[in-house]
């Protein structure tokens, strides 16, 4: 089997997600090899667990009409990827029959996961409602489809969201390792964990002291031309955060978002159970608020900004016809507002260059007290 990241910089849509993302990816990726040819998927009724990602042979896909005639043909071959309109658009029933051929090997990637991408990358999900529509203009082709009604766009899951604690959630185990461990010798560990994050301890091996990353060493040791033979404490990436396991899945999420953590030590009783990433939590997350978030983190514009600002009233009347507390949603809201916030400090910085002095943004009254409702004033100030 191919590399996965190497592999996925070249499948569409795969290739439109930012390189972070993409690795946190690779690492879910499941492999499957269909040794004999054989019917994997029927035309309306299999439920796919997810999305394959063909690396080797070929998928043949077709629909049966109603003489069961084999009907519009079409190969899904290496480096095309099957399942993602049916489970978009068809209640994750599979569209079409397949038939795998003989030694054909895919990568597999679990529908929440792969929701979580469409709702969290808007281009990504794009991709397969464009390719969905071009094929509804093909008469024969919208006569053999028969998709469910689709429900509206939902950004609250399910209410468990809110009482969901992170002992329920599903742990990666904590990699850890001495600070004086070469920094080869922790990326080769790394490989054979198939892990995008090590931890790494004080010289007590202790207490953790830092992390290290898939882009940390691409960044600060190949693109940096640093020396792989020095301890890892040299590339560190610092603070750690981390939540008890008592804390509600909703606060690890606002605390990732806030302090801008892609990783979340899991503790109980002054030990760790694991860890997580942001991108991981989100994905079981498929519908709710903190997509929406990341959505906003990811604009690239003043005007998406405003677009995305307009839809906070509709997910806070959501959120509030579920029963939920007052003061959660006021916190959803100062949450939006921070990154919104956040984001235009970074955009004006990146397009006028450093600032003359340091500075610090100060966000005062309701906002300070996140206590933010949909309409208010802004009370700011800049200490410089």
């Amino acid at each position: 089997m191919p590399d996965r990241l190497t592999f996925l910089r070249t499948v569409e849509p795969f290739n439109l997600l930012p390189p972070e993302v993409l690795e946190e990816v690779a690492a879910l990726l499941q492999e499957v090899t269909h040794s004999r040819e054989a019917v994997i998927y029927h035309q309306g009724e299999t439920k796919l667990r997810g999305v394959d990602l063909i690396t080797q042979g070929a998928y043949d896909t077709f629909f049966f009409d109603g003489q069961q005639q084999r009907r519009l043909p079409e190969v899904y071959g290496p480096g095309e990827c099957y399942g993602g309109v049916s489970v978009l658009l068809n209640k994750k029933r599979s569209l079409r029959t397949v038939q795998a051929r003989a030694g054909t090997r895919v990568y597999f990637l679990h529908r929440n996961e792969f929701r979580g991408l469409c709702l969290g990358y808007e281009a990504f999900f794009q991709y397969f409602t464009t390719r969905y529509g071009r094929l509804m203009l093909n008469e024969e082709y919208a006569q053999l489809v028969h998709p469910g009604p689709q429900a509206p766009q939902n950004f609250i899951a399910a209410d468990e969201l809110y009482s969901r604690r992170m002992a329920a959630v599903e742990l990666r185990p904590v990699l850890a390792c001495a600070g004086s461990t070469p920094t080869h010798e922790v990326a080769r560990r790394m490989a054979r964990a198939r892990s995008s994050c090590y931890f790494v301890l004080d010289a007590a091996e202790e207490n953790i002291i830092g992390y290290v990353t898939d882009i940390t060493l691409r960044d600060k040791v190949v693109a940096g031309l640093g020396d792989a033979r020095l301890p890892i404490s040299t590339f560190l990436d610092a603070p750690t955060r981390s939540v008890s396991s008592q804390a509600f899945v909703y606060e690890a999420l606002l605390l990732m978002f806030r302090t801008k953590t892609r990783y979340l030590l899991v503790e109980q009783n002054g030990a760790y159970l694991g860890f997580i990433s942001r991108n991981k939590l989100l994905a079981e997350q498929a519908q709710s608020p903190f997509l929406f978030i990341q959505g906003v983190r990811q604009a690239q514009s003043l005007r998406e900004l405003r677009r995305n600002w307009q839809k906070v009233p509709d997910i806070v009347f959501q959120l509030l016809d579920r029963g939920v507390k007052p003061e959660i949603v006021n916190q959803v809201i100062t949450t939006v507002a921070d990154t919104i916030a956040l984001k235009v400090i970074e955009d004006v910085i990146r397009e006028m260059g450093p600032p003359p002095a340091k500075f610090v943004f100060i966000v005062l009254g309701s906002e300070g007290r996140q206590e933010q409702t949909l309409l208010t004033d802004q009370d700011n100030a800049i200490i410089y």
